[in-house]
């Protein structure tokens, strides 16, 4: 597929961008290139290639979750500027209607 100024200036119509004439041209030519790389991405052959998402194999490395004790409500509460009913007392953060 042939990239060519009326292209160009269609994607950035859409794209509501305001492009000088030399920018239009030179975007003829670097989209131009980056088709012809795409279309001899599609010419190679993947028989046999499995499906990744990741160049490497990567496994999940975070620790497996399990419960461990922790401190209290109201050692935690204990340090808290201010506290009401046993929760964090806040300042409003959105006015009142």
């Amino acid at each position: 597929m042939a990239i060519d100024r009326a292209t160009v200036e269609h994607v950035a119509r859409l794209a509501r961008l305001a492009l000088t004439d030399e920018e239009r041209e030179r975007f003829v030519g670097q989209l131009g290139r980056i088709l012809e790389h795409c279309a001899r991405l599609d010419a190679l052959s993947i028989e046999g290639v499995p499906p990744t998402s990741h160049v490497l194999p990567i496994v999940n490395v975070l620790r497996e979750d399990l419960p461990a004790p922790s401190i209290s409500r109201n050692e935690v509460l204990a340090q808290a500027p201010a506290h009401e009913q046993g929760f964090f007392r806040v300042p409003r953060v959105l006015e009142a209607e």
